[in-house]
């Protein structure tokens, strides 16, 4: 099974990897990687693969049937051959930006403490879909809440509990249309801020920045009615 770099270092860019499989539909399956596979409502990663003297440039990364990571080329391409080292570079200004907008999303379902139905992470702009059967009238308070959890510049930190933990703590699952991928025998929870500063703490097993801080002025965007009970809130990185 591909060794999943980016859950222990999501700031590592570059890193050599072995080639082990070619993918029916041409991917590239690498021993480990620093490529985050498309999931959670976060897109996968792009970048590029170098190796003597060429290079592949990887449109994204997507999860296979047997739970490998396979890399995506851009276009049609010869590929690395099976065994032959490649150096990974990830597309770190993209990634950086799915990061901040993923850590921003974790605070967006804190100031708006209702279930969340939906969801998808952009560089720009993403969102979530609430349980929520009309738009809230405090706009401006919610982004000034949302903008204040950012300057606190609270820890972003994980940690790992059993599947029967987590089956003991339903209340820890935010979204309700989705349940994190159980079997494996533990689930990862990201933990925003520590003790008596602690705001969040959910399973998730996207990639984040290591403090709130880091993600930048936030502003609320507009927000739709997608049902009798659902309502889309748009979030926007504006620096």
């Amino acid at each position: 099974m591909t060794k999943l770099l980016f859950r222990d270092d999501p700031y590592l860019t570059e890193v050599s990897a072995k080639v082990v499989a070619h993918t029916p539909e041409g991917g590239v399956v690498l021993d480990r990687t620093v490529f985050y596979a498309t999931a959670g409502g976060q897109p996968g990663d792009s970048g590029r693969l170098v190796w003597d003297g060429r290079a592949l440039p990887i449109a994204t990364a997507v999860k296979t049937d047997t739970a490998e990571i396979a890399l995506v080329p851009a276009e049609p391409a010869a590929l690395p051959p099976v065994g032959a080292i490649v150096v990974q570079h990830l597309d770190w200004a993209r990634r950086h930006k799915l990061m901040r907008m993923h850590t921003a999303l974790h605070l967006l379902s804190v100031v708006i403490p209702l279930p969340v139905s939906g969801g998808a992470i952009g560089e720009e702009r993403s969102r979530l879909d609430f349980d929520m059967p009309e738009a809230p009238e405090d706009r401006e308070t919610l982004q000034e809440h949302l903008n204040l959890l950012v300057d606190r510049d609270l820890p972003v930190t994980d940690e790992w509990i059993t599947d029967d933990a987590l089956r003991a703590n339903p209340g820890l699952v935010k979204t309700m249309s989705v349940m994190p991928p159980l079997g494996s025998g533990h689930v990862r929870l990201v933990r925003i801020g520590q003790g008596r500063d602690q705001v969040d703490l959910q399973p998730c097993g996207g990639t984040h920045v290591a403090r709130t801080g880091e993600i930048g002025r936030l502003r609320l965007g507009k927000i739709e009615k997608k049902g009798r009970q659902n309502r889309r809130v748009y979030l926007h990185l504006d620096s």
